[in-house]
């Protein structure tokens, strides 16, 4: 019996057949998500897609699903995901796609099956905001942007 919470997914007719997202470690951080196409999806250089996987999400109370570009695609290919992190709240129940940009010098051939990017779940703290006339000062202050070093 696993120690994972479960998550539950729907597949969708055109995800049939595809893997569903897994660990490729035991400690790895994200799972992997997959190409949901029916014809192959060129990516010029400075192109965007959005690639569907084929999966809707439950991913439950107090998570969010963050979608993270798979380093191999970036440094192999420029490819990358253009909103990186996207994040999934837990009452979505859309389709889970992914938007790859290509940032490199040659077009990216993405095809059916193909690891486009991973998943990882991680819990959310919602915070209920507040004004105030001022805030409380800190040693750093405003500084931002290369301040620090």
């Amino acid at each position: 019996m696993s120690d994972k919470p479960p998550l539950a997914l729907q597949v969708l007719p055109h995800g049939e057949g595809l893997p569903l997202p897994s660990y490729q470690t035991e400690q790895a951080a994200g799972m992997d998500l997959y190409a949901a196409l029916s014809d192959e999806v060129a990516l010029k250089p400075g192109e965007r897609q959005l690639i569907p996987t084929g999966l809707i999400l439950a991913i439950g109370n107090g998570y969010e699903g963050q979608v993270r570009p798979r380093s191999g695609l970036a440094i192999k290919h420029g490819l990358t995901v253009l909103n990186a992190p996207g994040t999934i709240d837990a009452d979505y129940r859309g389709e889970v796609k992914v938007i790859l940009i290509n940032f490199g010098e040659t077009p990216v051939t993405i095809k059916r099956g193909d690891r486009i990017a991973q998943l990882v779940l991680a819990p959310v703290t919602q915070m209920q905001p507040q004004r105030v006339p001022n805030l409380e000062a800190t040693k750093r202050g405003g500084g931002g942007f290369g301040s620090t070093g």
